[in-house]
């Protein structure tokens, strides 16, 4: 199900007996428990007819005692096992016996974090049965852009495509660490006014000059003075750019330059279609691949694995981050 829905739902009351929350992104899971914890009791009536367990403190026997128990002083229990991955899933027989005649009066979250159910389980199939199954997948990176002026929309504010991917860029596919972040922004940037570069440089401390996106923007361009400007900048300050992060991220940019190589249809629509980024970079990624043939490309893929390794101290020895990555980017434009 939809997870807009099912808070929806939740806070019109509409509540089923059991909500099996999981998959591999922590996000949807938390809103969805968060919201049952938040709006199906009044706080006066958390302390009598509200439990939250953890799945590594806990066990069936005693969630099933606890969900059979009728409300005392409202017409809801509200049962929340957090962690719920953590539960000796082998012995889950008295769940699922349970979850085939469910309590009418009891709400129960069962948060499985970090991983996917086994869809093979009677559990599963009795849980959809009884209630409410919703799988979080991971994000993938060229999505993550995407979502994020999707939440900051749905919110009323504007960002600038730019803005949306050095946030991206930086912050990864952890979307509770992004929302965190992006709401700081909305909270000090009007709503009239479009989320840009600059507000990200000074609520977030992303440098809009010296950042991986300039780096991949100049190696595009072949701006060989701004590139090694923004290498010095990331040897000066490793912990802001940490080599993992930015060999990430040029991998990924140079995967989609690559993959531009191979398509028929090189129009913006569908180069944003196919390589997963907003219109707005298409033309970027034309200059990229005028700069690098095919075979170039293929020679700076090799080179980034290469200097992964060479990161991890495999023939590296005693070899700075920073002086890895300046001879990196000497590769890449020689």
């Amino acid at each position: 199900m939809d997870t807009n829905k099912i808070i929806a739902d939740i806070k019109a009351r509409k509540l089923v007996p059991v909500y099996l929350l999981h998959g591999e992104e922590s996000y949807a899971i938390d809103l969805v428990s968060d919201c049952v914890e938040t709006h199906v009791l009044e706080e006066a009536q958390k302390g009598f007819d509200q439990t939250v367990l953890y799945g590594k403190d806990t066990d069936f026997a005693t969630i099933v005692s606890a969900a059979r128990r009728y409300p005392m002083m409202s017409d809801y229990q509200v049962i929340i096992i957090k962690e719920a991955q953590n539960l000796k899933w082998k012995e889950d027989e008295l769940l699922v016996a349970y979850l085939e005649n469910p309590m009418k009066s009891t709400v129960l979250v069962l948060a499985y974090k970090h991983g996917k159910f086994d869809k093979r389980r009677k559990v599963y199939k009795v849980a959809e049965k009884a209630g409410v199954v919703l799988e979080s997948p991971k994000l993938y990176d060229d999505k993550v852009a995407p979502w994020i002026n999707s939440y900051v929309t749905t919110r009323g504010w504007r960002i600038h495509p730019q803005a949306a991917a050095m946030v991206a860029e930086y912050l990864g596919t952890d979307l509770s660490k992004v929302v965190n972040e992006l709401d700081k922004l909305m909270l000090n940037v009007p709503k009239e006014q479009e989320i840009a570069v600059q507000d990200i440089e000074r609520n977030i401390g992303i440098s809009k000059d010296f950042n991986v996106f300039e780096l991949t923007t100049a190696l595009a361009k072949r701006d060989v003075v701004k590139a090694f400007r923004i290498v010095d900048y990331f040897a000066a300050n490793p912990r802001s750019n940490p080599m993992p992060v930015v060999l990430g991220a040029m991998g990924s940019y140079f995967t989609k330059v690559l993959k531009y190589h191979y398509l028929p249809d090189k129009s913006p629509q569908a180069l944003s279609r196919e390589l997963g980024v907003h219109p707005f970079f298409t033309r970027e990624y034309d200059i990229a691949a005028r700069s690098y043939n095919r075979r170039k490309t293929f020679d700076i893929m090799s080179h980034l694995r290469e200097y992964d390794l060479k990161s991890k101290g495999l023939n590296a020895v005693n070899l700075e981050q920073g002086d890895l990555l300046k001879e990196l980017v000497y590769k890449i434009l020689y």
